[in-house]
């Protein structure tokens, strides 16, 4: 009982910057993607571009260590367990072996967002400032994206033997419009991290900053002819000022029902089979991708996997079928197809226990306390409605995040599971209007 108190606050430190870190070097270099892989390339540094995977490892090894050894949590080493089983099952189903390394690549980023389950993001101050000045400079690489045309627009590169393309200037089905991806070299990229950014830094800030910042956000999502983003951007900003209507005490309440019921929009791309499955999609219409989705998309993957692997329509088909590993990697990239949606594209390569999973991770949204996390859960789940999301890797590490609340000392505590004492953190200066009842819950990380 001595001894532990005193390894403590050593511990604290190096779970305090880790995540943080790992965070903050993928958000850069996935927000300003076509920069870095142009001039990493240019300039012979390629290597620099995996340095935020090989943070993640060690972010592996804290999931290991605070979430199955320190929190006790059954859940944590059962999630652990089979996104390993899974990409050995990938590695049989795509028959390559980079592949499998591809795969693996890809879920790091699970584990980076996962190590903050007992914290809240409000509590790393520099890396809100991170976040900050990603959302100026992502708006601001849109703009100047619509009058110059950047270096790095169509520069071609090769990972792991292929050979991938920075970014193209091209145009909207059924409009004048340019597709401008800003310094991420992608258009729906360059809009999820202006939407991300701005709903993660509009927490602190007051209502007139968000009404005047979230009205130019509005519109440069609009320059990247990113829809869904728009949408979603609209949505949060006309909540976020209802809620700030709201009397104080029914603030937060109000912030975890959104929460709450925008798992509903899991369901929406199953409706829209049900209603629209069949319909001829119009060529340049405004319709034409979400009628795309609803034939193609969403339906097609469950079609090739009853002739591939029957039975992975109940165990899924391992970690990286039908995502990029598979389109790049494998000799079943013809059996590819683009699923566009987070949740579908997931349980194709986890079956069931998936389910099961998100089924934990809504349970556990009951007792969060962490307003960061709550928006994030709100602003995903409307997100991924037509967005796979598991590239970059900064959108995975977000998803994750907003769900690792499931692996909390609290979560694990009200499971029924013996873990250790919960310790509060400093408290920290409180958010404009939406301080929770109760704090957020840290361990002695």
């Amino acid at each position: 009982m001595t001894i532990l108190p005193l390894h403590r606050p050593q511990m604290r430190l190096i779970s305090l910057n880790i995540e943080a870190i790992a965070l903050g070097v993928y958000l850069v270099r996935d927000a300003f993607g076509g920069v870095i892989r142009y001039y990493t390339s240019i300039y012979h540094m390629d290597a620099l571009w995996y340095l935020p995977d090989a943070v993640a490892v060690l972010c592996l090894i804290q999931f290991f260590v605070h979430c199955v050894l320190r929190n006790r949590s059954t859940l944590a080493m059962i999630v652990l367990v089979q996104i390993m089983l899974s990409l050995v099952l990938g590695y049989f189903m795509m028959g390559t072996m980079n592949a499998a390394i591809s795969s693996f690549k890809m879920m790091l980023p699970v584990f980076v967002g996962f190590c903050f389950c007992d914290s809240s993001l409000g509590s790393y101050r520099k890396l809100l400032s991170v976040i900050a000045v990603t959302f100026y400079l992502s708006v601001i690489g849109v703009f100047l994206t619509k009058f110059y045309l950047m270096p790095w627009v169509g520069y071609k590169y090769e990972s792991f033997g292929a050979v991938r393309e920075a970014g193209r200037l091209w145009w909207a089905y059924g409009g004048d419009d340019q597709r401008l991806m800003g310094f991420a070299a992608d258009n729906t990229m360059a809009a999820f991290f202006i939407l991300v950014s701005f709903a993660i830094t509009s927490i602190r800030m007051s209502t007139t900053w968000c009404l005047v910042f979230g009205s130019i956000a509005i519109y440069a999502t609009r320059l990247t002819t990113s829809k869904t983003t728009m949408i979603v951007l609209v949505l949060y900003l006309l909540l976020l000022v209802l809620v700030r209507m709201l009397p104080e005490r029914s603030r937060f309440p109000a912030i975890r029902s959104i929460a709450q019921w925008s798992f509903a929009a899991i369901f929406v791309p199953f409706f829209m089979i049900v209603v629209a499955s069949g319909t001829a999609a119009v060529p340049h219409s405004t319709l034409f991708s979400i009628v795309d989705r609803i034939n193609n998309s969403w339906q097609l993957p469950f079609v090739y996997m009853s002739q591939l692997m029957p039975v992975g329509l109940i165990t899924g088909c391992g970690a990286g079928c039908f995502n990029y590993p598979q389109k790049l990697f494998s000799p079943l990239a013809h059996y590819w197809v683009p699923v566009d949606n987070f949740y579908i594209g997931t349980y194709l390569m986890f079956g069931l226990p998936f389910v099961a999973f998100m089924v934990m991770v809504f349970r556990a949204t009951f007792g969060a306390t962490d307003v960061y996390k709550l928006t994030l859960i709100f602003v995903v789940n409307l997100f991924t409605i037509t967005v796979l999301n598991y590239g970059p890797a900064s959108g995975l590490l977000i998803i994750a995040l907003s769900f690792s609340e499931v692996f909390s000392r609290r979560a694990t505590s009200a499971r029924g599971i013996d873990a250790v004492p919960i310790v509060m953190r400093p408290p920290v200066p409180p958010l404009e209007g939406f301080r929770p009842d109760l704090p957020a819950a840290s361990g002695t990380r």
